[in-house]
């Protein structure tokens, strides 16, 4: 592992780093921020951070403002890449945003080209967790979840998906119904194939429909963003909430967009509301 950058930030420290990835089979960057709590000894609780189309890791690094926060409560954050990346990974065949490289969709694809590199499930919920324990102050066991649009998608159903793994988690602007939305349907019958029944298994709002686990989860939502009715589709996450009164906190703000002034307006909430589930 290379460590790209370390700077100081709010008592912590922000640093950047590089490494070969076994799942995703390239290299691979990654940020974290460590809070002035580490250099004490004792491991600190991390927050996984999921970021949207388009964003590499240091995306929420410079524009979103958590560091003060994360250092106020004192929890860890790591930012991943949101697609494996180099010159023989597969890319969209018309360069598109919404697909390849910069939108991995955090699933495990099973389709040619892509099954040889798109391991983003795999990558965010079993070997970076591990480099990280591995390298860095944190608890493993209090850890939570959060991220925003694709991202928020990734956060969403990875914590649905896997009961007891996280104590929390939370989403900006998410891609509630993949299924149900021209980003989604493209993501996952690129990587996954053409069987819906495949792609369910992706979709939050089906996922917490069935839910078991009573996991606190807040989504935050702009008014103004300009995804909001065709690609977001928050309602279909609410209803289902309403169905199995699943404790949903949905929050939806007048005259916010889908852009990083948005999270960086409410950021300090969410770190506040993983910190209270991760003492």
């Amino acid at each position: 592992m290379e460590q790209l950058a370390n700077q100081r930030c709010f008592g912590g420290q922000q640093q950047r780093y590089r490494h070969r990835s076994s799942v995703l089979d390239c290299e691979m960057t990654f940020s974290v921020f460590l809070p002035p709590q580490a250099d004490a000894g004792a491991p600190v609780p991390v927050l996984y951070w999921l970021s949207g189309l388009t964003c590499t890791d240091e995306n929420f690094v410079t524009k979103a403002g958590a560091q003060r926060a994360a250092a106020a409560h004192g929890v860890a954050i790591v930012a991943p890449d949101t697609s494996p990346r180099g010159d023989d990974v597969a890319d969209d065949p018309e360069g598109a945003y919404d697909f390849g490289l910069g939108a991995g969709f955090y699933v495990d694809a099973t389709q040619a080209p892509y099954a040889a590199h798109y391991k983003m499930y795999s990558y965010i919920l079993e070997e970076l967790p591990a480099l990280i324990a591995g390298h860095f102050p944190v608890d493993g066991e209090r850890t939570s979840i959060f991220g925003h649009s694709m991202g928020g998608h990734g956060a969403l159903t990875l914590a649905l998906k896997n009961p007891g793994r996280f104590k929390s988690v939370s989403a900006f602007a998410p891609i509630c119904s993949p299924t149900r939305c021209p980003w989604g349907e493209k993501a996952l019958a690129g990587y996954l194939g053409e069987d819906r029944d495949q792609w369910a298994a992706h979709d939050a709002s089906l996922l917490l429909a069935a839910a078991s686990e009573r996991l606190p989860m807040r989504v935050e939502q702009g008014g103004a963003d300009n995804f909001l009715a065709e690609q977001l589709r928050p309602e279909l996450l609410q209803a289902a909430a309403a169905s199995r009164d699943y404790p949903l906190d949905y929050r939806e703000h007048p005259g916010y967009d889908h852009s990083y002034f948005f999270i960086a307006s409410f950021i300090d909430e969410h770190i506040a509301f993983h910190a209270s589930h991760l003492k």
